[in-house]
C-alpha cells in the first residue's frame, strides 16, 4: 500500500471531490481517479460510490480513510525521527560483559537521562559469544566484547568492531606463595613457577583459558585447569582458598590474600569493542551511545576516541569479566 493513495484518500474525505483534491495536490482529477482505483484494489473494497452527480466514500472508504489519518501521522513522525539533525529517538539493545556494563555503559546511560531522554536503553550481561550470537540473530543492536591481544578474536566480516579501551592483566596468587616471593622475569618464568599449581579460568569465555595454555607452553607445562568461574571476586576466593593461580585485572581491587604478579615480555591485554551490524552505526541512538562509550576511552592514542573530557573509572571488586 503505498501511503500517497492514502493522502488523496484522506483529502477526497474531508474535500468531497477528485476536483478539489486534484487542485490541492497539483495534479489531474484522471490521476486521482486512478490512484482511488489502484487502492481499491489494494484493500479488494470499493472505496468510492456515484452519488448524484458527484462520487461519496463507500462505508468502507470512510473506515480506511480514518485508518489513513493514523497511518499518515505515524509515517511523518518516522521521518521526523529519522531525519538528520533530529533529536535521537528509539529503543536500544545492548549485550555486554560486565565490566563494559557496569564501569562504562551505566554513567552513560545516567548522561543519556539528561541529554537524551528519549534514547531507552535495554541492558543484558552476557560473555562475548553470547553477546555476538544476539547480534547475528538480531536480537541485540550493540555487542560490547573483549579478547586478549594473546588469544585475538576471529574476524566476521558481517559486523563492525570498534575498539574501545584496553586493560592490563596479571596474574593473582596466593599472597603467602612461595612462588610469589620474586615477582621479577619474564611472563613465562612467572608462569613457571607456578607449573605444579592448579588454575581457573572462566566458566563462560575460553579466550583466558587459551592465554594460559599459550603461555603456559612457553613455560615449557601443560596447566591443571580445574576451576572454572566468570565472576571476578570469585576468582579470588578460589585464590585465596588455595584453589590455584588465574588471571586477573591490574586495576581491580585485590582482596586480601591475593597478590597481582605482572606479567611482562609479554604483556597480557583485554582489549574491548562495540560490536555493530553493518550499516546500524549511523541510527541515531547507535551513534550517541557509541560516541559516548568512546569517550569514556583512557587510550588517547585511540584512533577512534574523539576529542573531549573522557575518564577511565577503575573496575572495583565483584562482577564478571
Amino acid at each position: 500500500m503505498e501511503t500517497r493513495r492514502l493522502q488523496v484518500l484522506v483529502e477526497l474525505a474531508r474535500l468531497g471531490s477528485m476536483h478539489a483534491v486534484a487542485d490541492v495536490l497539483g495534479t489531474g482529477t484522471s490521476t486521482v481517479s486512478q490512484q482511488i482505483a489502484a487502492l481499491g484494489r489494494d484493500m479488494g473494497a470499493a472505496l468510492i460510490e456515484p452519488h448524484g452527480r458527484r462520487i461519496r466514500l463507500t462505508p468502507a472508504g470512510r473506515r480506511l480513510a480514518e485508518h489513513a489519518v493514523t497511518i499518515l501521522a505515524a509515517v511523518e513522525q518516522a521521518h521526523h525521527d529519522l531525519a538528520p539533525g533530529a533529536e535521537p529517538n528509539g529503543t536500544l539493545r545492548i549485550a555486554g560483559f560486565a565490566t563494559a556494563i557496569r564501569a562504562h555503559l551505566l554513567p552513560v546511560v545516567t548522561d543519556l537521562a539528561a541529554d537524551h531522554p528519549r534514547i531507552r536503553v535495554l541492558i543484558r550481561e552476557h560473555e562475548p559469544a553470547e553477546a555476538l550470537e544476539l547480534l547475528a540473530e538480531d536480537g541485540t543492536d550493540l555487542a560490547l566484547t573483549y579478547d586478549y591481544n594473546l588469544a585475538p578474536a576471529a574476524e566476521d566480516p558481517t559486523v563492525r568492531a570498534i575498539p574501545l579501551w584496553t586493560a592490563r592483566w596479571g596474574l593473582g596468587v596466593p599472597a603467602h606463595a612461595d612462588d610469589a616471593a620474586d615477582a621479577a622475569g619474564t611472563t613465562a618464568e612467572v608462569f613457571a613457577r607456578f607449573a605444579d599449581h592448579d588454575w581457573i579460568v572462566n566458566s563462560r569465555n575460553t579466550a583466558d583459558e587459551t592465554v594460559i595454555r599459550t603461555l603456559a607452553s612457553l613455560a615449557g607445562f601443560t596447566p591443571h585447569v580445574t576451576h572454572q568461574a566468570d565472576s571476578l571476586d570469585l576468582v579470588q576466593g578460589m585464590i585465596t582458598a588455595g584453589l590455584g593461580v588465574g588471571l586477573l585485572p591490574q586495576d581491580i581491587v585485590m582482596i586480601p590474600g591475593v597478590r597481582l604478579l605482572p606479567l611482562t615480555l609479554p604483556h597480557v591485554d583485554l582489549r574491548a569493542y562495540a560490536v555493530a551490524r553493518h550499516g546500524r552505526l549511523n541510527w541515531p541512538p547507535l551513534a550517541v551511545v557509541t560516541d559516548l562509550l568512546l569517550r569514556r576511552t583512557p587510550d588517547a592514542a585511540n584512533p577512534n576516541r574523539p576529542e573531549g573530557p573522557g575518564g577511565w573509572p577503575p573496575r572495583g571488586p565483584g562482577g564478571g569479566r
